[in-house]
């Protein structure tokens, strides 16, 4: 029984003490005047009444009434129901009001009159105060309080004839009771009748309609988002103008959190005075009036909900967690189907006539049902997870929070692990877990409903009737008797609040009210106190958990196979069947990954175990603590289901004998796990123990067991279904053990106990309090034991480097958070979490261990009721239990090193090349699996060969790792992986668990550019100390200080410091010596010309080669402007200057400028005058520019002193050269770095006069000018070119019609059909893919858009006529440049000059290097992908932008293209000339000029863009020291990706094979030869690379140059061709360059295991495959088979396409034969050109126009038949030939001219040498090469005209093949000839390649020479 009320109280307006305009509230009167003893008077009343404030009202408003909730320092809320009314305000409090308000107005107004509202009912002047009637009550009875204080005010107001102190005694003197269902009828004394309900029970809230309208007001989303605000204690802020509303919703949402009770800050109104409690720290739940709205707005952490406006804003440094999935969206559903119930029936055809809605308060239970399911099923099993630690005096009960969090599977939810962590569950768990209470609804359907509501999910009506069934029950709690009888209370009359008042408020008599509550209170003490007995029972427990969300557990789901796998293994270790254990370890190690193994793992484990322990040998050992370890690394610190649980008692039992009397026991090889430092974890476990000791305490002892059976005992498994720690309920599950009927749980036991608790004697509740108590202790005891064992180390002496290696620092660090947290921040840190064991001296193991197991005994015990003097002791016993163990791990420790050690797999040393040395020998370590799935059996399929044990080796040239696969299944595989050195980009320590004994430990992972990736972690018997060294030898071999330390210098180098030069032999200087001077001459030039001001001149010829004379060393005197006959190396030239320009002369530029007919350096005395372009020599020094070659093509009419002043325009000097020249347009490409800015501003500057006063600048723009005005009219079509246009206007499908040509009409794309005629129409130039997809959308509208820039290049045509659609006008610019946007910005072209701009956007090279980097990350990521898919490779594939830097090359590339085929010349002018302008010129001249698509093209291609005109190898490739910051940047990679793309296109268009590129991509950034290093041609001289020693014939060296090694290897395998090579004539290709076009390359993706890249060829060869051999015993030939495995085996070598196929054949046929085998490149010519014979007579060839004229002309594929010959069976190999079948008749004379060679084949003789006519002829080099003497042999059998160094030589020099002789005709002697022979003895022989000059003794022998020749001709 209860008061109804407590207090009452008056409260009325009064003035502010310190005189501020509002004022306060005063409490006139309050009944009773003293205190209650059980309930003193609520402070601060008078500021709940009014919470806006005290204020004076112009108007007399309605009452109002609203209750507010106060809490008290004891958290109970007391209930202040406030009816607020106005009276006219006495003159005092008017006068105080007037006077503030007038002294405001003055300040502002300046005196004016005071106004406070003009429509103020009444005298002018009148003011009304507020006056409050409170009643204060612990009971939430609102209507009731309601009522009673309308009579009140009834009586006030209507002048009843009722005495208002009999009433308010008689509400003072009410008596109620609490709950249980009963109804009471109360009479205040005017007449009146209330009727009182209480609830059935009292723990069920009463919400009334607040949860209803909560949802009305806000919705379901945010309600449900409050809700999981409220849970996870966030602070949540109610607004709204309603003070009703505000108390509304606060009960509303408490109403939801039921079973859990708030216990923060709870205040549904908020007065005014008190909005700084907002800014409070800890969570609440407030309500504000919307009024102080502002006020709120900088709360940053507060979740404002506004009842009004319907909306709640989440801060956005709040993150709210949403229930767990499915209930969040189940919850919705079923939310909206109880406020919608019209939802289901929108859709029909037919609805029902009308729907029964519930009424509000019926909805508002229903609503409240579905969160009391919510409840009931997140909490599902709760009880099973309770450790009942004590029962008496007080039950002390314990929740095993992270097994509930395993066992639901909700470990990873944010939501449940914080609504577990808050103070509302602890408080549930102490209030809900005693096993002995009056149970509620709750109790009910956590217990018994769990089954229906998981049966009932998926049926919607079912769950509503479930609802509305709970909602009934919830309902009948609050309104227990519908049948109610009316209230019958006096109302005031309408409007009685306007009409006056007779009278105030009356000071009402205390005295009687007294006298009243004083008589009621003397009555009640007479009576007996009326008691209802609450009802309490044993609280029922439900059934066991079950997974929220049945999860299938993915790769390793519970198959009874696994467990099988796993029961097998340990039984085949106990018998000692080890060979039979090792096979399945593996797989059991695999199965351990998943929780139900893990659990059999344990319980097998323990049915080995007796008497607590068990001896195993070494092999057993060693096997259980593997499984062990592999069972623990998976588990969290939380250890969620209860592995290390399960497992504790185990590590304990198993043990070993080291020596007598020395025993290691199993813990001490688990110990590097971090659930062992979990504070967390040891509570949980003690709880557990305990809880099954105190139940043993109370069984009977017939119930108690065998007491064997330890493992029941230590896991508390038998317990009727209750286990006690969570470990214990995942065994249970997993054995399907039969709850015995007889065996009761801990909750059941002490249920009983509380039960008879009060009838025992207080003697014998003394002694089961001692009992309980001292089974604690003992626990206690048991645990600082148990900790010490799994807590100190083995060694403790190296204990720090142990535990810091594995990744757990300090036991300080890893546990002091999580011990400070559980214990509220009581303990301080004694270190530095981040310190791990660095301070040696003062944080030694013992004490680390000591203070550990000391807090977590403290908090142990004082939550367990254990004495102080009980806990001293313990404190005293700690440090002896530690002492004696680290004393027993000493012998232990020592005993365990005397093992032998495990026999490790033998290392496999690598092969290496030759020169290549080690420098680190092996180091064991683990090969991991990477990102590259294959390689560990993913998607490609095939076994795990990773992770691999071997070892890795640092050479000088590369880092390998050979090894074997750790899983002993896969087989006996060797995995190698290795790459350069230099190939090094990244590397990076790392901490991983080595696969075997899944350890921690520090581990390297090396990334390289050639796409390799080395995962390690070293073996425990690598020291750190020999990691380290690894490192840093790694890194000074990656990044030498110097150039000359790189492998290709050090590889038995003749420049190795220290060594003495050799001695040059005496035939004039040598080509070093040579070298030095030049350079050393260069350097004084440079040096010289940016000292002195003078004018510089080139130096002349003479004085090339040596230093200048002295007395020259200021100027250098030259001619002033070089005389052609200079230019011509004439007879008199010194032999050293004759050299070096030879040297210069036989560059890869030179020669290429002479075949593309660009400038020769003639034999005749002056130049022809007609040439337009000349090769000069002004840079032969690297004067003018360092990065350029020493020979350049310029203009003829441009002097070579002006090119200095042009130069400085440029950057880096590097000023327009021409590189290539098209042999059909004559248009010119030319190369340069980018304009400075004063370049681009001369460059378009009007053409006036220069001033008398112009700078050396304006000069330097003039001269450049002058310059491309000679480039232009260079250029034959475009020296008389009237007018130009611009080549702004492109039709957006330009790329798709053809570029208009004379012989092509130009055409627009308007549809596919047009693009292709019209590329039919176009017979040269091809556009290129595999697949026919139209061009039409491809690029913008114009080139600017077409090249990625948005911004029209230039607009319409000046008579406003719109831009042609045609690609180019007939008018075109004489020259485009190619430039930098961002560098031509603002720039106006001239509309007088031939050239026009076209500004591009180009990408830089920093963002080449950080989109190689996400490449890199793409194809091979450095961890296993979470969810491996194609779709995620493709993403980050994207995100790299690689292919769209691809894609934008090609696109300038293919621009420029169509500019030179159509007579245009373009200059590139980008960055700095050596990077994209490089990338762009090469790819241009690659798809223009057939003769870059050879080997030797692509050759010379590389040779003159890349090396001879500077690009900085060294630099991008980081190949020093110094580039070391800068990184590697692969522009030449990204160039051969290109080059790739288009081979994908036009495959048979290219004569190497795509591996050639794949080989140039590896070794550009190998460091294996000298070719791709340096940065120039000048700093390659300076080391003296580009000049090798003529006279010395090296011998089998390594090679230095990679093209040496090329032509090596092509003669010996045809690795490098490519057979589908068919060219057609003077091909322009244009291939596809959108992304959807690219492809990824497979050098990116491609690995191969068993040998490493192939690209070192001497490595990748392996041992010969065995012949077939039949076996001993008769039986059948073995088979050749075998089985390939992706990412292992290299496909092309296991299974070589069949020409390659053939070739290796034919060879072996040969050898076996005795015959030297042919060389394969003369079979294969032979089998092409007999392929070409057209229509023989015996009818076996087939004519190529039949083989082609099927495939569409620009779609050509190769062809290969098999045919039946009529003799016997030959094999055709038809392909196609050089024409198709529409091919000009010259093309056809010339394939049947080659195929003459190889008629002899048909007469193969056994002479190997076959001799038709010898002798000796002088023979003229090639370009600038001197004449020489040669044995010359004819052999007419083979068509070939061979030659040697003498008669005897029999190696031979060089071959002239007849088939491609054109003619032989008389010759004229040429510089350098015999000088002795007659003129007449001179002829040449022009070939289809070349012209020999040949001279013979006598005239005689010449026509004897030429008539042989003749005849052979004629012959075939």
């Amino acid at each position: 029984m209860a008061r109804l009320a407590d207090y009452f109280v008056l409260v009325a307006f009064g003035p502010h003490p310190r005189g501020s305009g509002e004022g306060q509230g005063q409490i006139l009167q309050r009944f009773p005047e003293k205190d209650w003893e059980d309930n003193p008077f609520p402070q601060g009343i008078e500021l709940f009444c009014q919470p806006s404030g005290w204020q004076l009202c112009p108007e007399r408003n309605p009452p109002t009434f609203f209750v507010a909730v106060l809490t008290d320092i004891n958290s109970e809320r007391h209930y202040c129901a406030c009816l607020t009314f106005w009276e006219p305000a006495e003159p005092t409090q008017q006068a105080v009001c007037t006077e503030d308000a007038a002294e405001r107005e003055e300040d502002v107004d300046e005196g004016g009159p005071v106004r406070l509202s003009p429509a103020a009912p009444g005298p002018p002047g009148q003011l009304f105060a507020p006056k409050t009637l409170v009643l204060v009550s612990r009971l939430d009875h609102a209507e009731v309080f309601r009522n009673s204080l309308g009579l009140i005010y009834t009586i006030h107001v209507e002048g009843l004839n009722v005495g208002l102190e009999n009433v308010i005694g008689n509400l003072l003197t009410c008596i109620i009771p609490l709950a249980g269902g009963s109804q009471r009828t109360i009479s205040l004394g005017a007449g009146d009748r209330q009727v009182i309900q209480t609830p059935l029970t009292d723990s069920l809230p009463i919400s009334r309609c607040s949860v209803a309208l909560l949802f009305r007001q806000l919705g379901i989303t945010n309600v449900l988002s409050l809700f999981c605000a409220a849970l996870t204690e966030h602070k949540v802020l109610f607004l709204s103008r309603s003070y009703q509303r505000l108390s509304d919703a606060c009960r509303g949402l408490l109403a939801l959190l039921f079973p859990l009770r708030y216990s923060f800050t709870y205040v549904p109104i908020l007065p005014a005075q008190l909005l700084e409690v907002l800014s409070t720290p800890t969570p609440f739940i407030i309500g504000v009036n919307a009024a102080f709205q502002a006020e709120t707005q900088e709360l940053l952490d507060v979740i404002i909900a506004d009842l009004d406006g319907g909306t709640v804003t989440v801060p956005e440094c709040v993150h709210i967690p949403p229930l767990p999935e499915p209930l969040q969206s189940q919850t919705h559903s079923v939310l909206s189907m109880v406020l919608d119930p019209d939802l289901e029936l929108a859709d029909l055809a037919f609805p029902p006539p009308t729907t029964s809605t519930s009424s509000l308060k019926m909805q508002d239970k229903e609503l409240r049902a579905v969160f009391l399911r919510l409840f009931a099923q997140l909490l599902q099993g709760y009880r099973w997870c309770l450790h009942m630690v004590r029962i008496h005096p007080e039950p002390v009960i314990r929740f095993h929070k992270a097994a509930f969090l395993g066992q639901r599977g909700l470990v990873e939810d944010d939501f449940l692990m914080k609504v577990l962590e808050g103070m509302a569950f602890a408080g549930f768990v102490s209030e809900r877990g005693i096993p002995y209470r009056p149970t509620d609804l709750f109790d009910e359907l956590v217990a018994h409903e769990v089954a229906r509501m998981r049966a009932d999910e998926n049926h919607p009506q079912r769950v509503l009737r479930h609802i509305k069934e709970l909602a009934e029950q919830l309902y009948k709690n609050e309104n227990p008797y519908p049948a109610v009888a009316m209230h019958k209370v006096q109302r005031p009359g309408e409007a009685s609040h306007l009409r006056r008042a007779p009278r105030p408020f009356p000071r009402l008599d205390e005295g009687m009210v007294q006298w009243i509550v004083d008589q009621a209170t003397a009555k009640m003490q007479g009576a007996p106190p009326a008691v209802k007995a609450e009802r309490r029972t044993t609280v029922p427990s439900g059934p066991p958990m079950t997974a929220i969300l049945e999860r299938s557990s993915g790769l390793h789901g519970n198959s009874a196979r696994r467990l099988e796998v796993v029961r097998n293994c340990i039984s085949y270790v106990f018998e000692g069947k080890m060979l039979e254990a090792k096979k399945l370890l593996p797989a059991v190690l695999r199965a351990l990954k998943g929780r139900a193994a893990r659990c059999c793992l344990a319980q097998e484990l323990h049915l080995h175990v007796q008497q607590n322990r068990a001896v195993l040998d070494h092999q057993q050992f060693d096997f259980v603590v593997r499984m062990m370890n592999c069972c623990l690394q998976d588990c969290t610190s939380l250890d969620e289901h209860g592995v290390a649980a399960a497992l504790l008692p185990l590590v304990t039992a198993f043990c070993r004998k080291l020596s007598p009397g020395v025993t290691q026991f199993a813990y001490s090889c688990v110990q590097e796990h971090v659930v062992w430092s979990t504070p967390q974890f040891w509570e949980a476990m003690f709880y557990g123990d305990v809880q099954t000791h105190i139940r043993a305490l109370y069984l009977e002892p017939a119930e108690d067991r065998d007491p064997s059976q330890v493992w029941g005992d230590s896991l508390a498994l038998g317990d009727g279904g209750r286990p006690g720690p969570g470990s214990s309920l995942v065994l249970r599950q997993v054995r399907e053990v039969p709850a015995q009927e007889d065996e009761r749980s801990a909750l059941d036991v002490a249920s009983e106990q509380r039960r008879l608790w009060p009838t025992l004697s207080r003697e014998k509740q003394q002694e089961l309090v001692q009992k309980e108590e001292s089974t604690v202790f003992s626990q206690a005891i048991h645990y600082a034991n148990r900790m010490s064992y799994l807590l100190l180390p083995l060694d403790s002496s190296k204990s720090r480097l142990l535990r810091e290696r594995a990744g757990l620092g300090d036991l300080e660090s890893a546990s002091n958070s999580l011990v400070t947290n559980s214990m509220a921040g009581s303990v301080a840190e004694s270190y530095d979490t981040e310190s791990g064991f660095e301070d040696a001296e003062t944080c030694d193991v013992a004490g680390a261990v000591v203070r550990f197991i000391n807090r977590f005994v403290d908090k142990v015990c004082t939550e367990s009721g254990v004495t102080s003097d009980h806990l001293k002791g313990l404190h005293v016993m700690v440090p002896d239990i530690v002492q004696m163990h680290i004393e027993t791990l000493e012998a232990v420790h020592r005993e365990s090193k005397r093992l032998p050690p495990i026999q490790k797999p033998k290392l496999l040393r690598p092969r290496l090349l030759p020169g290549e040395e080690c420098v680190l020998d092996g180091l064991r370590v683990y090969l991991l699996p990477d990102g590259r799935e294959e390689g560990a059996g993913g998607s490609g399929g095939g076994p795990a060969l990773l992770p691999a044990e071997g070892a890795v080796f640092l050479t000088t040239y590369r880092v390998i790792f050979t090894g074997m696969p750790a899983d002993p299944l896969v087989g006996e595989q060797v995995v190698v992986r290795s790459f350069p050195v230099a190939a090094l980009t990244k590397e990076k320590r790392i901490s991983v668990q080595t696969p075997v004994d899944q350890l921690l430990q520090d581990g390297l992972q090396l990334r390289s550019c050639t796409f390799q990736l080395l995962k390690m972690a070293f073996d425990e018997e690598v020291g750190s100390d020999s990691a380290e060294l690894f490192r840093k030898q790694l890194h000074k071999l990656r990044y030498p200080p110097d150039i000359r330390g790189t492998f290709a210098f050090t590889l038995g180098s003749a420049h190795t410091p220290g060594r003495p030069p050799r001695a040059t032999k005496d035939k004039g200087p040598s080509f070093r010596t040579l070298s030095r001077n030049l350079v050393k001459n260069a350097k004084k030039t440079i040096g010289r010309q940016y000292i002195t001001r003078k004018k510089y001149n080139p130096p002349s010829w003479e004085h090339r080669g040596q230093p200048p004379p002295e007395d020259q060393e200021d100027e250098i005197s030259v001619s002033e402007e070089l005389e052609p006959s200079t230019l011509t190396p004439s007879s008199a030239l010194k032999p050293s200057d004759r050299m070096t320009m030879n040297s210069l002369v036989e560059r890869a530029c030179c020669r290429d400028y002479q075949r593309l007919g660009l400038g020769t350096l003639s034999s005749s005395l002056s130049r022809a005058k007609s040439e337009p372009f000349r090769i000069s020599p002004v840079n032969r020094m690297y004067a003018i520019c360092r990065s350029y070659p020493g020979l350049l093509i310029v203009p003829q009419s441009v002097q070579d002193n002006a090119l200095q002043r042009v130069s400085r325009c440029y950057r880096q000097n590097r000023f327009p050269v021409v590189c290539w020249r098209s042999g059909r347009s004559k248009a010119v490409l030319l190369r340069s770095g980018g304009l400075h800015s004063k370049g681009v501003v001369g460059l378009f500057k009007a053409q006036n006069a220069p001033s008398p006063g112009q700078s050396q600048a304006d000069s330097s723009s003039l001269e450049q000018e002058k310059y491309l005005q000679a480039v232009v009219s260079s250029m034959p079509r475009f020296t008389d070119a009237s007018g130009r246009n611009t080549l702004s206007g492109f039709s957006s499908a330009h790329m798709g019609s053809h570029v208009p040509s004379p012989r092509a009409r130009v055409t627009t794309l308007s549809n596919p059909m047009a693009a292709s005629a019209s590329r039919r129409t176009a017979p040269r130039g091809k556009w290129g893919s595999v697949r026919a997809s139209g061009r039409s959308g491809g690029l913008g509208a114009d080139v600017g858009s077409r090249l990625a820039s948005r911004d029209m290049l230039s607009p319409p045509q000046a008579n406003g006529a719109p831009p042609d659609p045609g690609f180019l006008r007939p008018h075109r610019a004489a020259l485009y440049i190619i430039g930098d946007k961002a560098q031509l910005k603002g720039v106006r072209p001239d509309p007088l000059q031939q050239w026009e701009l076209v500004p591009i956007e180009v990408f830089e090279a920093r963002q080449v290097k950080a989109s190689f980097k996400k490449l890199l990350k793409a194809c091979v990521p450095g961890c296993l992908a979470a969810e491996p898919s194609p779709a995620s490779f493709l993403r980050s594939l994207e995100d790299s932008e690689w292919l769209i830097q691809i894609h934008r090359l090609l696109q300038v590339s293919v621009l420029v293209v169509e500019l030179l085929d159509s007579g245009s010349s373009v200059l590139v002018s980008l960055e700095d000339g050596w990077d994209i302008t490089t990338q762009v010129v090469s790819l241009v001249q690659l798809l223009s000029d057939p003769f870059y698509r050879t080997l030797e093209g692509f050759r010379l291609l590389v040779e003159k863009e890349w090396l001879s005109f500077g690009h900085r190898f060294s630099h991008r490739g980081a190949h020093t020291l110094a580039g070391q910051s800068s990184g590697f940047t692969p522009v030449f990679l990204q160039f051969l990706d290109c080059v790739h793309q288009v081979h994908l296109q036009f495959p048979m268009e290219f004569e190497f094979s795509p591996f050639y590129l794949k080989f140039l991509g590896y070794h550009h950034a190998s460091c294996r030869f000298q070719t791709f290093l340096l940065d120039s041609d000048y700093e390659r001289i300076e080391l003296g690379l580009l000049y090798e020693e003529k006279g010395e014939r090296r011998g089998q060296q390594a090679c230095r140059s990679v093209w040496e090694y090329v032509d090596r290897l092509s003669k010996r395998t045809p690795m490098f061709h490519n057979y589908m090579y068919a060219p057609e004539d003077a091909e322009v290709l244009r291939p596809y360059s959108n992304v959807s076009n690219l492809k990824v390359w497979d050098f990116y993706t491609e690995e191969t295991l068993a040998e490493g890249p192939p690209y070192d060829w001497e490595l990748a060869q392996g041992p010969p495959e065995p012949p077939e051999e039949e076996r001993p015993d008769g039986g059948a030939p073995q088979s050749r088979r075998r089985v390939v495995w992706p990412c292992y085996d290299s496909r092309p070598r296991a299974q070589p396409d069949a020409i390659s196929r053939l070739l290796e054949e034919l060879q072996r046929l040969e050898t076996e034969l005795g015959r030297p085998p042919e060389r394969w490149k003369d079979t294969w010519d032979r089998v092409k050109a007999a392929q070409r014979l057209e229509g023989r007579p015996d009818g076996r060839g087939i004519p190529s126009s039949l083989l082609v004229s099927s495939v569409p002309h620009h779609r050509r594929s190769l062809g290969v038949y098999l045919q039946e010959g009529p003799v016997g069976s030959t094999l055709s190999l038809s392909l196609d030939s050089d024409q198709s079948s529409g091919s000009t008749a010259s093309g056809s004379r010339q394939a049947a001219r080659r195929s003459t060679s190889t008629l002899y084949s048909q007469f193969q003789t056994a002479e190997s040498e076959n001799r038709s006519y010898e002798g000796t002829l002088y023979k003229k080099g090639a370009f600038m090469k001197p004449w020489k003497a040669r044995w010359f042999v004819l052999d007419k059998t083979k068509h070939q005209l061979r030659y040697y160094d003498h008669r005897i030589d029999t190696e031979c020099k060089g071959v002239i093949d007849l088939a491609e002789v054109e003619a032989v005709a008389p010759g004229t002697p040429t510089m350098g000839a015999p000088k002795t022979v007659d003129e007449k003895a001179f002829f040449d022989v022009k070939t289809t390649r070349r012209v020999y000059n040949f001279c013979a003794q006598d005239v005689l022998s010449a026509q004897q020479w030429v008539d042989q020749i003749q005849s052979c001709l004629s012959d075939a």
